[in-house]
């Protein structure tokens, strides 16, 4: 097959190589009177398997020589190349994708003309920023379409590795609205202590607060900001002077990191009934239980994030890839007008 190359196209305009090119795996775009444009992704991966040769001002171009023509035209052509051949490699229809996405990914064994696509994929290097603002919108662009977001991380040595994204409405099974007279506790230190035995065991039963020690509860300044707010704790200092939750919020937010991000998502969590505990031996600010940690391992680890927090693809790598080790689901909970859960997953189409 023999194409000419025109700007940021390659054009087939023999009739009879148009179609087999088309026909034999859905390349390029047919035009009026038969022939067919192909997108320089689409004409670099035909050269490379030498079903197709290029012409540039009446010369032959080598592969390196496209390469290097579209990627000075197209900023990361080389890695939208490396994931745009790796999807066709593993038997999928790839057509390249304009705007906030890079590629739409058809299923196997299946034409754009028979089906709508499965995949929308954003091609990135690993050197990159993952902006939380715009990753929702590209969310919310794929799930209006009814189509699944991944994202190809490239590495530096050029392997590649999928995310799917998704926004997650996580509920547990632990009411939120239980009340009962409040019990008293003592701040000591950084964290809240429960000394009546009955009192903290009440206070346990009801939802899983805090832990027991001995018959003494500790709760942690989250969970006794959390209780000032709903009435279940009245709390004093050693010195006896009572404190409200304004008082424990100031000492919280001055004593420790990101307090009042991390206590937003807790209130927002145990507010869907469920029971939200450390995830500090996860790296992660929790571990969360749909049920009675008694009965169940936690579903979610959870780590807070403002919401216009601008990460970087190996710190999500390795968060990812943690929560796979222990078979746990990784949600990062985005802090905002509203609050809202991200589930980046590690995933092989």
């Amino acid at each position: 097959m023999s194409g000419e190359l025109k700007d940021r196209s390659v054009f087939i305009y023999d009739v009879r190589e148009a179609s087999q090119t088309f026909s034999k795996g859905n390349f390029g775009y047919p035009m009026s009177g038969g022939a067919l444009e192909l997108d320089l992704v689409e004409a670099a991966f035909l050269l490379q398997l030498n079903r197709l040769e290029v012409v540039y001002r009446k010369k032959k171009m080598t592969f390196n020589d496209l390469f290097d023509y579209a990627s000075g035209l197209i900023s990361d052509f080389d890695i939208k190349y490396i994931v745009f051949k790796d999807l066709r490699e593993r038997g999928f229809i790839v057509k390249p994708e304009s705007g906030s996405f890079d590629l739409r990914v058809y299923p196997r064994g299946m034409s754009p003309s028979k089906s709508a696509p499965l995949y929308m994929v954003c091609a990135v290097s690993e050197r990159s920023a993952l902006n939380i603002n715009e990753f929702m919108d590209e969310i919310a662009q794929s799930e209006d379409r009814g189509k699944q977001l991944l994202y190809g991380v490239v590495d530096e040595e050029g392997d590649l590795t999928y995310y799917k994204m998704a926004i997650l409405d996580p509920e547990g099974k632990i009411s939120p609205t239980q009340r009962a007279e409040p019990v008293a506790g003592k701040l000591i230190s950084d964290r809240i202590f429960v000394f009546d035995s009955d009192e903290g065991e009440r206070l346990h039963a009801r939802a899983f607060y805090g832990k027991n020690m001995q018959g003494v509860l500790q709760l942690s300044l989250i969970e006794g900001c959390y209780l000032l707010g709903t009435g279940e704790i009245e709390l004093s200092d050693r010195k006896g002077k009572q404190l409200t939750k304004e008082d424990l919020f100031a000492f919280g937010k001055k004593n420790q990191d990101e307090f009042d991000l991390r206590l937003k998502a807790y209130t927002d969590l145990r507010n869907r009934g469920l029971v939200v505990k450390t995830g500090f031996k996860y790296g992660t600010h929790f571990r969360v239980y749909e049920q009675s940690p008694d009965e169940c391992h936690a579903r979610y680890l959870v780590h807070a994030v403002p919401g216009s927090v601008v990460a970087m693809w190996p710190d999500i790598s390795r968060t990812v890839r943690l929560s796979g080790g222990v078979k746990k689901q990784i949600l990062f909970c985005r802090v905002g007008k509203e609050i809202e859960y991200l589930e980046f997953k590690w995933f092989r189409p």
